[in-house]
């Protein structure tokens, strides 16, 4: 299979008069040859194939390409960590994290002390913080390193997805190269805050999810094969799915670090399920939708349902062993409400655990009225309308005069602003439509796959278009534009078939937009990292008024 063949295409089957092809939907169809002979007799696909093509064969290359582009991530992301800094502090939101972390070190992994306020987020992303506090100290590098680490760890992920969706170690490494220099990921795994935690748990429980499609398939193949697909109308049972069980621990996590992870649970969920039934209806299952309700429905909300309330009960075990923490004695206090007293409906459930609901309760009422009429319009919020392109990015740190220096003129200025590279961001309309379009009307279950994904990221937030919202909230959906991206790339490349000059215009052109990309990003990059610049510089860098405070 060829470095840039897209997953599902060109599958040559009979090098003679006709071919057949495995088509988007993971079926095998008959087409004519070249010579415009009438279909031959189909012969049947081999089990393997009626459930999707095999991965490529250069799995050591492929690493070697993975670990490389990792490497080059992980430089990018950490040269010169420690800038900026606001007079040898926290800049931005990190002044709410990068403190409350310092905090969890020094009283056994909880934050205890209500001065801070705004202790509105659950706790693994702040102690993910803290780790590299520990470890470093208590600076720039230390409140940093964490978030550097999960930003490079995505540029990973993104790269065995992107390879594992196309079945093309090329393009896994194109959707790296898109990661590595999108302005948005890159700023964001430069600051002590928490989405860049929330990214990486949940580009790795989709990447599970991916591998546990792939696993299925494996497995209903190997049944096929057998001649046993037909020994119950609801096709076999498929056993213990660790793939599956890894992405429940993942979006658990995700969850414990931002409640919005609970977007995604949602949504993978649906997923798994449209994916068992698609496998078990592609292996000739007679009744695939009823057999995944009695065979995969039970499994699922096991998994992705009781799991990750485990887990993410788990990230608070430094607040319930703690006698200190905020509210979590409310329990048996005269207090009553939401059903915490020490009597009532709710006594049979553990003090603890009433608790903790007690305080999540006060964090959901903070978000429900962080709205822009109760607290005021912030000079960089934006609404979902406008993230897709990224047209109202956020200004993270602004220094000048007399203690920026270093430009060349006596007025120099440093910036961070947290913008997405526009050479891979204002495309994403057009990227968009046509993956709708590629997932509805050619039931490409790529594109919708990946669709999910960003999906999740952003329609939610459009069910309450008061409350305060922010461009970073975008963090874990650039991976999945990432990967949109790539699958548009896949086929502007062309299949491996394709005629000699087809391929080397596709190749042109890629090549010539991943290079837009790459040349965007080293442009942008003195207001990525703070780098002084003179005012000509900065302003040529705002190329709308909307960049503009």
């Amino acid at each position: 299979m060829g470095e840039s063949t897209v997953v599902g295409r060109a599958v040559a089957l009979d090098p003679g008069r006709h071919s057949s092809i495995v088509d988007d939907r993971d079926e095998v169809v008959e087409v004519p040859a070249l010579g415009g002979h009438a279909p031959q007799p189909k012969a049947p696909a081999p089990p393997r194939l009626r459930l999707g093509p095999p991965m490529p064969a250069d799995a050591l290359r492929s690493w070697v390409v993975t670990l490389t582009l990792t490497l080059i991530a992980g430089v990018v992301r950490f040269i010169g960590l420690d800038r900026p800094t606001d007079g040898g502090t926290p800049v931005f939101d990190e002044k709410h994290y990068v403190p409350q972390a310092w905090q969890m070190l020094r009283n056994g992994g909880v934050e205890d002390n209500p001065g801070y306020e705004l202790v509105v987020h659950p706790p693994l992303g702040k102690q993910l913080i803290a780790v590299g506090e520990w470890m470093l100290g208590y600076n720039g590098w230390g409140w940093r390193a964490a978030a550097a680490l999960a930003g490079t760890i995505c540029v990973l992920l993104v790269i065995r997805v992107a390879r594992r969706l196309t079945r093309s170690t090329l393009l896994g490494a194109v959707a790296g190269v898109l990661l590595i220099c999108d302005g948005l990921s890159h700023v964001q795994s430069r600051m002590g805050m928490l989405d860049v935690f929330a990214a990486l748990f949940t580009v790795a429980a989709f990447a599970t999810l991916i591998c546990d499609r792939d696993d299925v398939r494996a497995r209903l193949a190997v049944v096929l094969a057998e001649g046993r697909i037909g020994d119950s109308p609801y096709g076999p049972r498929l056993g213990v799915r660790w793939w599956r069980f890894g992405t429940g621990v993942l979006l658990g996590l995700g969850c414990a670090v931002k409640w919005s992870g609970v977007y995604w649970l949602a949504a993978f969920a649906v997923l798994t399920l449209v994916f068992d039934a698609t496998a078990r209806r592609a292996a000739g299952v007679r009744r695939p939708w009823v057999g995944t309700v009695v065979r995969d429905v039970a499994p699922a909300v096991w998994v992705l349902a009781l799991l990750p309330i485990l887990v993410y009960l788990g990230s608070w075990w430094a607040w319930f062993r703690s006698e200190t923490g905020i509210d979590r004695n409310v329990v048996g206090l005269d207090r009553g409400a939401n059903g915490v007293g020490p009597d009532g409906p709710w006594a049979f459930v553990p003090d603890a655990l009433r608790s903790l609901w007690f305080y999540s309760a006060h964090v959901l009422d903070f978000h429900a009225h962080l709205t822009t009429a109760s607290s005021g319009q912030h000079p960089w919020e934006s609404k979902p309308w406008t993230w897709p392109m990224g047209l109202r990015p956020m200004l993270y740190y602004y220094a000048s005069g007399e203690k920026v220096t270093g430009c060349g003129t006596g007025e120099c200025i440093s910036a961070v602003m947290l913008i997405g590279t526009p050479a891979l961001w204002w495309p994403a309309i057009p990227v968009l439509a046509w993956a709708l379009w590629r997932a509805i009307a050619r039931v490409d279950w790529r594109y919708g796959a990946v669709l999910v994904g960003y999906g999740a990221g952003v329609l939610p937030w459009l069910a309450n278009i008061d409350r305060q919202m922010y461009f970073f909230y975008m963090a874990p959906v650039a991976p999945f534009l990432v990967l949109l991206t790539t699958l548009v790339m896949g086929q502007i490349l062309g299949k491996a078939d394709d005629a000699w000059e087809r391929r080397q215009t596709g190749l042109a052109a890629v090549g010539l937009w991943v290079g837009l990309v790459v040349a965007n990003f080293a442009y942008l990059w003195p207001i990525l990292v703070g780098v002084p610049i003179t005012q000509d510089a900065w302003d040529a860098q705002l190329w709308l008024p909307s960049w503009r405070p």
